[in-house]
């Protein structure tokens, strides 16, 4: 029988280029960049709301536990996973993660004022359904549940907040972002919906466990603490042998200059600079020297031959 040497039908075909997370985060930044006004003003009023919805689901778990500190505030973290569940499943624009536009960034496929105004836009459709979320939580009159336990632990979280130093508040800031960037880093390695929702629940239940600093989440937790502290009937403490003038610091002004500002700044280093440029840096100086050796072998074997 006649042999004949046939090339392999893939002899000829490019070797397929595997796609880093990197270059899925740059993508990743470039649809949020892309995306019209008010499709991502709306999205983002979606996961403002999530968030909080995420915080009334801790405050719920933890009233009232009889369990250890520690273990108390892992299962308050991954009831609060819930918030990053629903913005990567249902979809949303969360500001904590947008920041990794910086990837895109970088890249030189965003501007530096479109990376603004789309920062700027999540961040106000964030705030919009936070307080959404606090007007329709304290219409609801949950800070009565548990014999009004509910409502002096959401005070008690939402002062503790405001007790932190500036530079204590920003650097929790960027501890926190570190791991919700994370999260949705691992979520770029795969397409399985429950993959992801699976992904994301640990890094944030251990942010929240520690008590990291995330924007969002406070611009609903402390003012829903205001809120108590303005509107609740004075019966209300009473009947929980609670002075009022205990939680006399929960103002706007408070909140604005001792929490939110640190916080929020602390966030998008962690996530935009830390965890996006970082892993950028690091890709980009894999890929100068993947692109240098074959330059290096091709002067080797040049040299080779003349000699």
């Amino acid at each position: 029988m006649k042999m004949t040497n046939q090339p392999s039908q893939n002899a000829n075909m490019p070797a397929q280029t595997k796609v880093s997370l990197t270059q899925v985060a740059e993508g990743y930044g470039l649809d949020k960049v892309a995306k019209s006004s008010r499709q991502s003003f709306g999205l983002a009023i979606f996961a403002g709301a999530f968030i909080a919805l995420a915080f009334v689901f801790y405050i719920t778990v933890t009233t009232g536990s009889q369990g250890s500190w520690g273990m108390t505030r892992f299962v308050g973290g991954l009831a609060f996973s819930l918030g990053l569940v629903l913005v990567v499943v249902c979809g949303g624009e969360l500001f904590t993660s947008t920041v990794l536009s910086t990837v895109a960034w970088a890249q030189k496929k965003v501007t530096n004022s479109d990376l603004i105004k789309t920062w700027g836009r999540v961040y106000a459709g964030n705030f919009i359904g936070a307080m959404l979320m606090v007007l329709l939580i304290s219409l609801a009159g949950m800070y009565q549940l548990d014999g009004g336990r509910w409502g002096l632990s959401a005070l008690n979280i939402a002062q503790h907040k405001l007790h932190h130093s500036w530079t204590q508040a920003f650097v929790l800031g960027i501890l926190c972002n570190i791991m919700v960037c994370l999260g949705v880093w691992m979520t770029f390695a795969t397409k399985d919906v429950l993959t992801k929702v699976v992904l994301v629940m640990l890094p944030v239940a251990m942010f929240v466990s520690s008590g990291f600093e995330h924007s969002i989440a406070n611009m609903f937790m402390v003012p829903l603490g205001i809120s108590i502290y303005q509107f609740a009937d004075p019966a209300w403490f009473e009947a929980l042998n609670v002075s009022r003038d205990k939680f006399a610091d929960l103002t706007v002004m408070n909140f604005v200059f001792n929490n939110l500002i640190p916080v929020t700044l602390g966030n998008i280093v962690g996530g935009g600079v830390f965890v996006g440029l970082g892993y950028w840096l690091v890709d980009n100086a894999g890929q100068k020297q993947a692109s240098a050796q074959p330059a290096e072998q091709s002067v080797d074997a040049s040299t080779k031959a003349d000699n």
